[in-house]
């Protein structure tokens, strides 16, 4: 298992690789080797680096100070081997009410008031891609969502690219399922690309009910002679009851 830390054993930043070495691939016999801790201050000009060449989104010069501040309220959370970054993953816990409203809907009403977690980075260098190490950072991530202090944070969520077929299939692969089609969500050098919204629910949370859940939830209800047609007549009941007593009333107006 890699070792976690806080800091760096020399609080320094560490350099970048060459580009001669950054072309080819790189097989890690041991994760045991990678280290595992949170940002610190002296990681900016790496980790800023790193995001530049993963990612083609333009992250401004705050963000990364604040990402990587000794008392940032993000999850953020470093790979390293040999003295260098090489992923990290950066997440963020908000308050279900605090959702974009492109991201609203995430979860069933009943759990307004809980917690949503939101992973607005994961990225591994070029040459240690497929060595575990994205797995290993997500899987950090949500082992701390799931102890009995983070049980109010109900989903984790993400956006991704329509085109990015290597991060959707990781992500389905574990247990992330489509939620949204989101048109134009991105602007990438003054194009816009469209995105998806990922989601998996963790500590029982779980997503609005869909025409698909109470159709199934009905014909449970027949499999398992749970008292459908009860059910159908006491409505109608219901609804004759209404409509008589709307006629009275609108009779009574006419007297």
């Amino acid at each position: 298992m890699a070792d976690f830390t806080w800091y760096p054993s020399n609080g320094k930043a560490y350099s970048m690789m060459s580009n001669k070495h950054a072309e080819r691939e790189i097989t890690l016999y041991s994760l045991a080797d990678v280290q595992l801790r949170f940002l610190c201050p002296a990681d900016l000009d790496e980790v800023r680096t790193r995001c530049q060449d993963w990612f083609p989104i333009e992250y401004p010069l705050y963000w990364y100070e604040e990402i990587t501040s000794s008392n940032s309220h993000f999850y953020s959370l470093a790979a390293v081997y040999q003295q260098q970054i090489i992923g990290l993953i950066v997440a963020e816990i908000k308050p279900h009410s605090y959702l974009n409203d492109e991201d609203t809907g995430i979860l069933a009403k009943c759990f307004s008031d809980c917690d949503i977690a939101y992973i607005l980075s994961l990225g591994v260098l070029k040459e240690y891609r497929r060595n575990g190490i994205a797995t290993l950072l997500l899987d950090s991530l949500l082992k701390n969502l799931m102890t009995p202090e983070r049980r109010k944070v109900k989903a984790v969520f993400l956006h991704v690219l329509t085109t990015n077929s290597a991060a959707i299939h990781f992500y389905e692969r574990r247990k992330f399922r489509l939620h949204a089609f989101l048109p134009y969500y991105y602007s990438i050098k003054e194009r816009y690309k469209d995105g998806f919204m990922y989601v998996l629910y963790i500590n029982d949370g779980q997503p609005p009910w869909t025409l698909y859940d109470y159709i199934k939830f009905m014909c449970g209800r027949v499999a398992n002679g749970a008292g459908f047609f009860p059910w159908v007549l006491l409505n109608v009941h219901k609804a004759l009851g209404w409509l008589w007593g709307h006629h009275e009333s609108t009779e009574q107006d006419h007297h």
